[in-house]
């Protein structure tokens, strides 16, 4: 579940640069985009439909990195536990509110993006050029994270062998700890 919970922050930030690219820090003499700017802009882009195929398409990719480093753990695991494990999944997933989320980021934006930038971004989101990469947006993301999926699946299994190796070690010390003679302290 950490690595799960790991991969979730890593991925919803990927998700979060992808859709909107790069963007420049506003000076603080330009004039600042508005709530109603950045939804304009997110409306435009999009936003809740693209988070929307990214999130299945992310989900279903954890699933199977999940599975297989359950598998990993426990080849006892059955496809009834597994079945369990993504009903969690699944869960978590229906209780997220785009709206919400997409609220939440509204600040966000207004601190890295002037009117400016937003009425370009708008305007370039409005184009068939800009709608392409909007409609491209969500498999260039499956067939990235598929390219990504080997690289991310060594980073998991790196980092679930350095924590059973830490909490061996732990136990390990825990138990010498234990077997060594209690000395009486005045």
């Amino acid at each position: 579940m950490r690595v799960r919970t790991i991969t979730w922050a890593i991925l919803l930030c990927l998700t979060s640069s992808l859709l909107l690219g790069q963007v420049t820090v506003s000076t603080s003499s330009e004039t600042p985009a508005t709530p109603e700017d950045i939804r304009k802009m997110l409306d435009v882009m999009h936003m809740r439909d693209q988070m929307k195929l990214i999130m299945q398409q992310v989900t279903q990719q954890i699933r199977s990195l999940e599975h297989e480093q359950v598998k990993k753990r426990d080849s006892k695991v059955t496809d009834e536990d597994l079945a369990k494990l993504d009903a969690i999944s699944d869960d978590v997933m229906k209780s997220f509110s785009m709206d919400g989320l997409l609220d939440d980021m509204i600040p966000v934006y207004q601190k890295h993006l002037s009117k400016t930038d937003v009425d370009a971004m708008v305007a370039f989101y409005s184009t068939p050029t800009g709608q392409k990469i909007l409609k491209e947006m969500p498999a260039m993301t499956t067939e990235g994270m598929q390219a990504m999926q080997p690289r991310l699946r060594q980073m998991m299994d790196d980092a679930s062998a350095r924590i059973d190796k830490m909490i061996q070690e732990q136990m390990e010390k825990k138990q010498r700890d234990a077997d060594k003679p209690k000395t009486l302290k005045n």
